[in-house]
């Protein structure tokens, strides 16, 4: 075999190989991810009232939970639950939240929320909050995402109303406040 040929048989030859490489790389990353879609921060109504925020988070190949989100530019980032228990509802604190497999997990109105106090006012006036959410797989993986704040219920929401966690129990946290559930 000449010289010239042999060199054009092992470009193509390469060039198949490389062909083939990128096309087993796009299919590694063809399933689903894990990853934080949506979301929102509704301001409390007045400033010493904690905001409330809400998102959804779409599960990967396998079942993780999410064990903290973080916030650098606000004082406390807390998750809770609101339950419904002898015909009161009362919150509690959660120390992580399951995210199925190809699944989602849902922090919404009425459900799984977090409890955001004191946000910096340059990330109110920005109209959103940089966030970290922290997962138990790979080392603890974080994805970064910002949540938009909303005003507070009146101030341009349009009647959406805020969440009131004054009224409620926030169970083994405030165990003295909560409400008795025997008084009606």
């Amino acid at each position: 075999m000449k010289p010239f040929a042999r060199r054009a048989l092992i470009g193509a030859a390469l060039a198949a190989a490389a062909f083939t490489l990128a096309g087993c790389k796009e299919n590694l990353g063809a399933g689903p991810q894990l990853n934080v879609v949506g979301g929102y921060i509704q301001m409390g109504a007045t400033p010493d009232r904690p905001a409330v925020g809400y998102f959804t988070v779409t599960g990967g190949p396998r079942d993780v939970q999410l064990m903290a989100v973080t916030a650098d530019l606000a004082q406390r980032v807390e998750m809770h639950e609101s339950v419904k228990e002898n015909g009161v509802v009362t919150m509690k604190p959660l120390m992580s939240a399951d995210v199925p497999a190809e699944g989602k997990l849902e922090f919404k109105p009425g459900g799984k929320h977090l409890m955001i106090w004191n946000i910096n006012p340059a990330a109110v006036r920005a109209g959103k909050l940089p966030m970290a959410f922290v997962f138990t797989n790979n080392n603890n993986e974080r994805i970064l995402f910002d949540l938009p704040i909303k005003q507070a219920a009146g101030a341009d929401t349009g009647g959406e109303a805020a969440m009131d966690h004054s009224k409620m129990g926030h169970g083994a946290m405030d165990a003295d406040k909560a409400p008795d559930p025997e008084k009606k």
